[in-house]
């Protein structure tokens, strides 16, 4: 399925962006990988430039930290969390139509 592989191509490259961690190419960042702790070494500034950022790239929200700790536990929980939303999105456009 090339489109999720794309997704969590995109993904790394929003984290490195928006997050300006220059030293990192997406090829460093683990599929699995833990995003924050002993893993890429977030923090909850980041996270919270995050949530930002996905909110205009992807048009999702993540409403509170419960969620939020779920959704970033990797860069493919993330990608999964914003399939599901783009995916409730459109199921929500079409029972309009």
């Amino acid at each position: 399925m090339p489109m999720s592989g794309n997704l969590v191509w995109e993904l790394k490259k929003l984290i490195i962006e928006t997050l300006k961690l220059e030293e990192i190419s997406p090829e460093d960042i683990e599929d699995d990988g833990r995003l924050f702790g002993d893993g890429l070494g977030l923090d909850s500034i980041d996270a919270l430039e995050l949530v930002v950022a996905l909110e205009k790239a992807y048009g999702v929200v993540i409403p509170d930290s419960e969620v939020g700790e779920r959704v970033f536990r990797s860069v493919n929980t993330l990608a999964q969390f914003v399939r599901e939303q783009r995916s409730e999105v459109s199921n929500q456009r079409s029972a309009k139509e």
